[in-house]
């Protein structure tokens, strides 16, 4: 089990790591601030998760597995840059498989660490969103999580599923694909058909 959750995780890695790569080619970076926004992006999410329940030092940079992994998807993106553009919209289709997985795994490592349900939820939901956000404030844009896509809905209910499913010791890889599924799955319909929560009307004044 512990293979299978490292595995996921080091895939949601890569997945983050090719979204926050391509915000940086967008934005004209060099290499350096394009790999420095690669690992952001798959790393800030979990490394905020590792030093809140104390499990330090973070996975993310005690193990070298999880910077190479980003650094491979930073170079490959600053180099194949026009192969990833031709799918549709990169950003936010690799951005829904990261999300996903780390909200799987972030709430099964909240549980391992014996929060509750509500805590675990939380930092699932956290451990998803967090690499977006930082990846969006270091290019000064407004963060996904903040604009009108259902972005931290998704991650809370795929948290959501992975707590049920531990409440009802139910089979943790059937749970975790329910999970991540469930969570891809509402983000990319979003994306595709512009599903979105009510937006604050504009008053000037």
């Amino acid at each position: 089990m512990n293979t299978v959750i490292t595995v996921v995780d080091l895939v949601g890695t890569f997945a983050f790591a090719i979204s926050g790569a391509t915000v940086g080619v967008r934005n004209r970076l060099d290499l350096f601030g394009v790999l420095v926004l690669s690992f952001a992006a798959a790393a800030a999410g979990g490394i905020t998760r590792d030093v809140l329940i104390g499990a330090t030092p973070p996975v993310a940079l005690a193990n070298w597995h999880y910077l190479a992994v980003s650094c491979v998807a930073g170079v490959v993106t600053f180099y194949r840059y026009a192969d990833i553009k031709r799918l549709r919209n990169p950003v936010r289709v690799f951005d829904a498989v990261g999300l996903a997985l780390f909200a799987v795994i972030g709430t099964l490592k909240a549980l391992e660490h014996g929060l509750g349900p509500v805590a675990a939820i939380l930092l699932g939901m956290l451990s998803g969103i967090g690499g977006g956000i930082v990846r969006d404030v270091l290019v000064a844009r407004t963060p996904v999580v903040f604009q009108s896509d259902l972005y931290a809905i998704a991650a809370m209910l795929g948290a959501i599923v992975v707590v049920v499913g531990k409440a009802l010791d139910l089979p943790p890889v059937p749970v975790m694909l329910a999970s991540a599924t469930l969570c891809f799955g509402l983000r990319y319909m979003a994306i595709r058909y512009d599903w979105h929560l009510p937006v604050a009307p504009h008053r000037d004044g």
